[in-house]
């Protein structure tokens, strides 16, 4: 048995964007909210630099180590 993702994905879209027309926001909180988003996202962004030089130290670590060798 198929599933057809898409199609149920665009279906709960439209169910989830009528819920929201109901929600009233505030200009303050949308702020806060973009704000905290960006915040997210800028420790995100450190956090994927970090992970990249660790995985780059273990990579030429790798490549410097002869233990193999001797």
């Amino acid at each position: 048995m198929e599933i057809d993702i898409d199609d149920n994905f665009s279906d709960d879209i439209s169910d989830d964007s009528s819920d929201d027309s109901s929600i009233s926001r505030s200009p303050k909180s949308n702020t806060l909210t973009e704000k905290m988003i960006q915040e997210q996202a800028q420790k995100n962004l450190l956090a994927r630099k970090r992970i990249d030089e660790l995985q780059e130290r273990k990579r030429l670590k790798e490549l410097l180590d002869d233990s193999e060798d001797w």
